[in-house]
């Protein structure tokens, strides 16, 4: 039986480049969320493919990876080339609240549950090469960035691995960004820090890896982070590359992501 009261999945007749779309009734969302999902071409129906959660950034939507940075299309190259193994990429909304939900519970509305719990059972439900054994990981750029690390952090035994890109590390980066103002969101003031949420569940943090342009106005805090993380003895990666707060960088770079969740998949 569903855990939804409704579910629709695109017509395979009209889906290109692997790439599908759910549209599903969601319990977290107390309304409908999206998803676009890559399943690569040629993956024989129920083979238990990983699932990558990727989470856009503010303004954003289920649309951003794909449309916007081609995720899918750098996942098949990466798979039709042998570098990586066959694995399903969800790329949900976050919620569509406001300008971006920060992907924690606040309004009425458990923006955290939508990723962590309907999005991998919707994906389960409809692909046929996703299952209870298919393993997660997830990863995201800006606020998604945050929303990776601080939900991978949280729920660390759900992902085997984090991996994110030019990362909002306090939530009220984004404050002057967005119109609704983020002292609503009724989050508590330790929540809205990845530092504080890392370190509080280090002993079940999974494989961590983060990335920055060199030109990004995010830079001078995820130096800062990786600077903490350090100091506190918390393992993880970080990289800079040319680049600025824009989709070609993410475009770019969503292929370290690939490589890491590979790794830690294997």
């Amino acid at each position: 039986m569903s855990r939804f009261h409704s579910i629709g999945v695109s017509d395979p007749r009209f889906e290109r480049d692997g790439l599908r779309h759910i549209t599903v009734k969601s319990p977290a969302l107390q309304g409908r969320g999206d998803i676009s999902v890559f399943v690569p071409p040629g993956v024989e129906n129920g083979r238990e493919l990983p699932i990558a959660i990727l989470l856009h950034g503010i303004y954003g939507s289920h649309l951003d990876w794909p449309m916007k940075g081609g995720a899918h299309l750098t996942a098949n190259r990466l798979i039709q080339a042998g570098e990586i193994a066959p694995l399903i990429l969800a790329m949900p909304s976050d919620g569509l609240w406001g300008c971006g939900s920060g992907y924690l519970p606040h309004d009425g509305k458990d923006f955290e549950s939508w990723i962590v719990e309907d999005v991998p059972a919707a994906v389960r439900e409809v692909i046929d090469q996703a299952g209870e054994a298919s393993p997660l990981c997830i990863g995201g750029l800006s606020m998604g960035g945050f929303g990776a690390m601080v939900l991978g952090a949280r729920h660390g035994c759900l992902f085997n691995a984090i991996s994110v890109h030019s990362s909002v590390t306090q939530l009220d980066q984004i404050g002057r960004r967005v119109q609704e103002d983020p002292t609503r969101f009724g989050i508590p003031e330790h929540e809205k820090c990845v530092f504080q949420t890392l370190v509080a569940h280090r002993e079940t943090l999974p494989p961590l890896r983060l990335d920055c342009g060199d030109q990004d106005i995010l830079r001078p805090a995820n130096r800062k982070l990786t600077k903490d993380l350090a100091k506190s003895k918390i393992p993880h990666a970080y990289e800079e590359y040319p680049g600025d707060h824009i989709w070609a960088y993410w475009e770019e770079h969503v292929e370290k992501s690939l490589h890491f969740f590979d790794l830690h998949l294997k």
